[in-house]
């Protein structure tokens, strides 16, 4: 497979005196194209992101598997998907549309993954965030987003 063709295309708006991050990045839907979107996206938020507060650890874990679950469960041959940032001074919203309308997100059962391979990354959404969910994209597709209060210490 020709990883030129998977590589992230990232648009960012400057950051605004007020500390707000718009960034948004088209990514190919697999392995590698979530990692690279992943990694741009990481790269951008990283100077807006109080330290010592962990909110850039969650948000990597957000941000990784929100794109991973867009990778495997939101691929549709020819089409790609986009993670979207944005950030103000009190919350980080995460979000990621796919294709892959016909497989929405849902943790397992009593969130129990059990020995299942698969349902274990929304229950870490479900943990990191202070709210998430799904919304349908049209023409076909969803979109999954996460909220990440961000608290300045």
């Amino acid at each position: 497979m020709n990883k030129e063709t998977e590589s992230a295309v990232a648009t960012r708006e400057p950051s605004t005196p007020t500390g707000k991050l718009d960034f948004s990045v088209l990514f190919a839907t697999t392995e590698y194209g979530a990692h690279t979107a992943r990694l741009a996206a990481e790269r951008a938020l990283a100077p807006h992101l109080p330290p010592d507060t962990g909110a850039a650890d969650t948000a990597r874990l957000l941000i990784a598997e929100l794109t991973a679950n867009a990778a495997l469960h939101g691929r549709v041959r020819g089409r790609k998907a986009r993670l979207g940032l944005t950030l103000d001074p009190t919350c980080l919203l995460v979000e990621v549309t796919d294709a892959g309308g016909d497989r929405l997100p849902a943790p397992p059962p009593d969130g129990d993954a059990g020995d299942s391979e698969h349902g274990r990354g929304l229950l870490l959404v479900e943990a990191l965030a202070d709210s998430w969910g799904w919304r349908p994209y049209h023409p076909g597709g969803k979109t999954v987003w996460a909220v990440l209060g961000i608290r300045s210490e």
